[in-house]
């Protein structure tokens, strides 16, 4: 990515220009036809306890069972076997770091998750086929919000991915919901295998996890907050665990930050393509933002164009001015004028947070406060524990699951 003109055209404007310039990145084509490789592997273990679930469908409960580390019927003991099989390079104490960094966002850490991860996922055309498949872009988009973010908390609190913990089930859970979904775009006479390839891939999978990963922290990094390098090593040491846990090969598990951006450049290259489905799904998601304004008269309709307004200039911000006008995302300079400020203010604020003794550790636990808080109001609102939570993105597709 040493001269931006040449890297793929999402490393050419917003954030990601910034990027381009900052960080050493490239391919050749063997490394790109090596990567390609991976969008037609999906994931054996998973899928071979879907099968089984659908000819057994009254033994779910088993399955939940397995994950929480209780012996199962022998068609779910190869996953259940593999998954406890940490691999050497977990460090449970880098996980704690990592998601102690994460925590200490609070509730400011879902703008980053929904505004760049979600909406730039949008952003890679033949994996958001899974998700249109489904038919209910426009009737799910603010629940599927929700469980995104009830999911990222899951396994980003300190201490949840422990084995059997409520982040490890969490990513076990999300990873047999894919299998459920590509169990049924492959059932779809309608699948295009050498348009989209095979559904719900390994490379989809990995590009899910780098947008929670390295296109979160380079986000809220945008947004002015601030880590330790040592920091950052975690937090990405964390997703690749949970990314384990999830399915992805071992191949595509970037081991450093130099590892991440090298892949994200080659998936910028052959994936983040966007076309017509990629618009649905960003209005849809900005529908969502708006709906906070029902029912609430005219102080409605300008929280709603406040609310919209400051979510599509959070991912204009990363994604650049023509991926956010291809999406449609409104462009209004005063909500983006206003982002950049908050963002000098977040950065001021961190900069005190870094030199004073106990600010770190009280911002954390003031984060973990607002997050518990999120969780207990959605909890009321969706009764979301009565599922598995799935992140909302081109690939999850809840109904499908069920």
């Amino acid at each position: 990515m040493d001269d931006p003109e040449m890297s793929p055209e999402m490393f050419r404007q917003g954030g990601f220009r910034l990027a381009a310039r900052t960080r050493g990145a490239t391919a050749d084509e063997g490394q790109i036809k090596r990567l390609r490789s991976f969008a037609q592997q999906e994931d054996a273990l998973a899928d071979a306890v879907v099968e089984w679930l659908h000819r057994e469908p009254h033994n779910r409960d088993l399955v939940d069972q397995a994950l929480a580390g209780k012996q199962g019927p022998p068609e779910i003991e190869a996953f259940r076997a593999h998954v406890e099989a940490t691999p050497y390079w977990v460090d449970h104490r880098r996980l704690v770091s990592g998601a102690k960094a994460i925590t200490r966002a609070g509730l400011l850490g879902l703008f980053p998750l929904g505004d760049m991860s979600l909406m730039g996922g949008y952003l890679a055309s033949r994996a958001t086929k899974s998700l249109v498949g489904t038919g209910e872009i426009e009737h799910r988009a603010p629940r599927r919000l929700v469980e995104t973010a009830a999911w990222w908390i899951d396994v980003t609190t300190p201490g949840a991915l422990e084995k059997h913990g409520t982040g490890y089930q969490a990513a076990l859970k999300i990873r047999l919901v894919h299998a459920h979904v590509r169990r049924a775009m492959n059932s779809r006479p309608d699948w295009d295998y050498d348009r989209w390839d095979r559904p719900v891939n390994q490379v989809q999978t990995a590009g899910t996890l780098l947008l929670f990963s390295l296109v979160y922290l380079f986000g809220t990094q945008l947004l002015g907050l601030r880590y330790t390098a040592r920091e950052k090593a975690d937090i990405l040491h964390l997703w690749r665990y949970v990314g384990w846990l999830m399915g992805v090969d071992d191949e595509l598990l970037p081991a450093d930050e130099d590892d991440a951006w090298r892949l994200l450049w080659m998936l910028a290259a052959t994936e983040f393509i966007p076309d017509d489905d990629s618009k649905r799904l960003a209005r849809a998601l900005v529908d969502a933002h708006a709906a906070i304004g029902e029912g609430r008269g005219v102080a409605g309709k300008v929280l709603a164009q406040v609310n919209v307004g400051v979510h599509s200039a959070i991912s204009r911000l990363v994604l650049g001015r023509d991926n956010a006008d291809f999406l449609g995302l409104p462009d209004n300079p005063v909500a983006q004028a206003a982002v950049l400020a908050a963002a000098g203010v977040n950065y001021a604020a961190e900069t005190v947070r870094q030199l004073v003794p106990g600010a770190t550790a009280l911002q954390e636990a003031v984060g973990a406060f607002g997050r518990r808080r999120y969780l207990k109001r959605m909890d009321a609102v969706f009764g979301r524990r009565g599922a598995p939570a799935a992140p909302a993105r081109p690939i999850g597709c809840i109904r499908a699951a069920q």
